[in-house]
């Protein structure tokens, strides 16, 4: 059934920009669907349109101008939930901001532009009338439980009253007659007195209780993880740490009572972050798709920082953030925080923690730092023992690689003239238990694998003679020209680029 019910969504989504593209009229068919219009169809519309952005990048600009028309029609629809309305269009201007640049397409990045701030206005709006209308339930809350307690107070002091007018009664009844005619009545008494005393143990006990049951199991705590931060860098990520154990470290904190949120911020669809996927599904983290813009800029803690500060507005029962990240920009965030009257944990790296950030957080908690990597290792260590996993193969193989330098023979071939693949590929095998088998779990071709161990070294591949080679021994020509050795890095470029002229000639 939770199969069907995508399918529709993904169908409905699919016929509003139909309606859209053929101009036909769209409020009729989002008026006989108001129940799908949420915030399920803004999460939808953004991973479809990023998925056929990067599918079809020829068809992105004339489907960036129907998203537009779209979310423009969703936004001034005035049916159904007016907010989730505009998550709708928001998440359609923001996805067509992926594929207009201002210098390639100006007038409609100045249209969705404006569309945005006109969109974050509204939902600024509805947040601050939202939390206007907490507040007022929240006194009136307090206002009945202090009236409770102040009825309660009342009663537990007339109960005290009784208590003692009884005590004294039975004490004089005891002095002034010993007859057996007046047992029943004293027993009665006794009795009476009993019941009052239970009854003032349970009006105390409520009253110790009434300020403080609204807090019992409250989710109170957001947990942001900066990826990038815990790997260290994209360019040779560390996977040596454990988000189970920060997250129990987390929850055996007295501040901490249950987690209400827990978002991860990365560029998922690195391939060498799959490791993390198990580990994120098992504890119910959602991985938030961040497509950084430009390498000078840090798209994750942009929208991280803007997250954290969006719910410490809309959501008043979350008292608790955590930010997982040793990055010294967050400490602008925490304090912003506190004005707000949020508690700010911090969760790094004890070395690679910002002094003034940890300064900042109301509590610091420290994460192991990272292992040895398998590359500090012997190859002799590692490859000798017959359970080396599928996922050790890529650090194991640039060891190995890297070893070619270490052997005269080996390291002559590289700088004269390279070492073949199907050389390289027999020494791999007499080095690496079962390499072939544990290496096409992540490639097909040995070319394309051996490609992704050797960038960033100082070996790169000859796409002239399928060779390794060393890097320094590139040369110039008299005429300018450089020979066809190139890593995979540039050949990636060169294709991207001969792709682009190849299109604006056609």
């Amino acid at each position: 059934m939770p199969n069907e019910a995508a399918n529709q969504e993904q169908d409905f989504l699919i016929d509003l920009l139909r309606a859209t593209y053929q101009n036909q009229e769209v409020y009729p068919i989002l008026q006989h669907n108001l129940s799908k219009l949420n915030e399920d169809l803004a999460l939808k519309l953004r991973k479809w349109v990023s998925d056929r952005f990067a599918k079809e990048p020829a068809i992105a600009i004339n489907l960036a101008r129907v998203i537009i028309k779209l979310s423009t029609i969703i936004q001034e629809f005035e049916q159904g939930n007016i907010a989730s309305n505009l998550e709708i269009a928001i998440a359609g201007y923001e996805t067509v901001l992926q594929v207009c640049s201002r210098e390639a397409f100006p007038k409609e990045c100045d249209i969705v532009q404006q569309a945005l701030v006109i969109a974050y206005q509204q939902r600024q709006y509805i947040l601050s009338r939202t939390i206007g209308e907490l507040r007022e339930q929240t006194v009136q809350t307090q206002s009945q439980i202090n009236t409770l307690t102040e009825q309660l107070q009342e009663e537990l002091q007339q109960a005290k009253l009784q208590v003692n007018d009884l005590t004294t009664t039975i004490t004089e009844l005891k002095q002034e007659t010993s007859s057996s005619e007046s047992a029943p009545e004293i027993t009665s008494l006794i009795a009476e007195l009993k019941e009052l005393k239970q009854r003032q143990i349970r009006v105390e006990q409520f009253t110790s209780t009434a300020h403080t049951s609204p807090n019992i199991g409250q989710f109170n705590t957001a947990i942001f993880y900066d990826i990038e931060n815990l790997t260290m860098g994209r360019s040779n990520p560390n996977l040596n740490f454990s988000l189970k154990q920060i997250q129990t470290n987390l929850e055996n904190t007295n501040l901490v009572n249950k987690i209400a949120i827990q978002c991860a911020y990365a560029d998922w669809s690195d391939s060498r972050l799959r490791l993390l996927k198990n580990e994120i599904q098992e504890l119910g983290i959602e991985a938030i798709q961040i497509f950084d813009y430009s390498h000078k800029r840090n798209a994750a803690d942009m929208q991280l920082a803007i997250d954290v500060m969006e719910l410490a507005q809309s959501r008043p029962t979350l008292q608790v953030f955590v930010i997982v990240s040793g990055d010294g920009a967050f400490a602008a965030l925490a304090k912003k925080l506190h004005e707000y009257g949020k508690t700010v944990i911090g969760c790094a790296y004890e070395g690679q923690i910002n002094r003034i950030l940890k300064s900042v957080c109301d509590r610091f908690i420290p994460i192991p730092a990272p292992q040895v990597k398998i590359e500090d290792i012997p190859t002799n260590e590692v490859i000798s023992e017959s359970s080396l996993n599928d996922d050790d193969i890529l650090v194991v193989t640039k060891k190995a690689l890297e070893e070619l330098k270490q052997n005269i023979e080996q390291l002559s071939q590289l700088k004269q003239g390279g070492i073949p693949i199907s050389q390289i590929h027999k020494i791999l095998r007499e080095k690496i238990p079962a390499f072939d088998q544990k290496r096409e779990k992540h490639v097909e071709k040995l070319t394309t694998f051996l490609k992704k161990i050797i960038e960033g070294t100082n070996i790169c591949l000859s796409i002239e003679n399928n060779k390794l080679i060393l890097r320094e021994t590139l040369t110039i020509g008299s005429n300018g020209s450089s020979n066809k050795t190139l890593n995979s890095d540039s050949s990636y470029l060169m294709t991207k680029v001969l792709t682009t002229n190849s299109v604006n000639q056609s």
